[in-house]
């Protein structure tokens, strides 16, 4: 067995030893285990024995947790969640939950909502963007309370983006409208304002609601009357015509001419696509009819 494997284990029963060896009158001793079980999982850590050491730093975490060293325990379970990282989705979330209740407890806002928004990161790495949202507008939430808008608005456009994943779109317009009305009262954020405009159209574009698409467009123009003088309310009107004339070759024309000035993102071009698809099947099923 491998010499650190060996001592982390040597190391752990100490620590249980000692747990079992005191009441509570004996701080003394839990300390001493909550020592042993950080350097039992440092042994594991160097093992690359990741499950085995992230659990001994939970352990070193419930220790300082009984002793009221939160800064402590917050330390030792961001350190589980590193090892977790390597082997275990569900263990390295449940270690940064617990790092985003105590900073939130200890009224370090802005560090929970850095920590919600990893747990956000790692459950979009794993496919489940339900979960990613959640913890995502958590960290919104956190960054607000910590006067950190620029963070805010960061946290909230992802949310949107989930909603677009989640097909949810009446979701997503509303945060990209909110946003859009913010960001005009804000020097450095006005010029985001056309963005989060064309971004709000492109979701209702995919609904194929044509007087809600004309309705929306009409918003924006109020919202902001620059809008209409620029190149992505004139993407949005081209897209909407195609759409109510039902041309597939204008508007696959139309996001062409658009993307080489200026590269849609991924999930932009995923509505479009959706978009261009509806229009063939109606195409097709015209076709079929004559």
């Amino acid at each position: 067995m491998d010499d650190h494997m060996v001592k982390g284990h040597i190391l752990a029963k100490k620590a249980e030893n000692k747990l079992h060896a005191c009441c509570p009158l004996f701080g003394a001793k839990v300390e001493d285990a909550a020592l042993l079980f950080h350097k039992s999982a440092t042994s594991f850590k160097l093992a690359k024995s990741w499950d085995k050491a992230g659990s001994l730093f939970v352990e070193s975490s419930a220790c300082h947790i009984k002793l009221g060293n939160k800064h402590d325990a917050v330390n030792a379970y961001i350190e589980g969640a590193r090892c977790y990282k390597k082997t275990s989705l569900q263990g390295a979330v449940f270690c940064l939950n617990k790092v985003v209740t105590i900073y939130e407890e200890l009224g370090r806002h802005i560090m929970a909502a850095k920590y919600s928004k990893e747990i956000g990161d790692l459950c979009e790495l794993n496919k489940d963007m339900d979960c990613a949202r959640l913890h995502y507008e958590r960290a919104a939430e956190l960054f607000e309370i910590g006067d950190a808008a620029t963070s805010v608005i960061q946290c909230k456009l992802k949310v949107a983006q989930f909603f677009v994943q989640l097909q949810q779109y009446q979701m997503a317009i509303k945060i990209y409208e909110d946003i859009a009305r913010q960001s005009l009262n804000s020097n450095l954020l006005k010029y985001g304002v056309r963005v989060h405009l064309l971004n709000s159209g492109l979701c209702q574009l995919v609904k194929g609601d044509f007087v809600a698409i004309s309705n929306s467009l009409e918003l924006y123009q109020d919202l902001d009357p620059t809008f209409s003088t620029t190149r992505e309310y004139k993407f949005l009107a081209d897209l909407a015509a195609s759409i109510d004339e039902e041309d597939v070759e204008k508007f696959t024309r139309v996001v062409k001419e658009f993307n080489d000035i200026t590269p849609l993102e991924p999930w932009k071009s995923t509505l479009l696509l959706r978009v261009k698809n509806v229009l063939k099947e109606k195409e097709m099923q015209e076709e079929d009819l004559t």
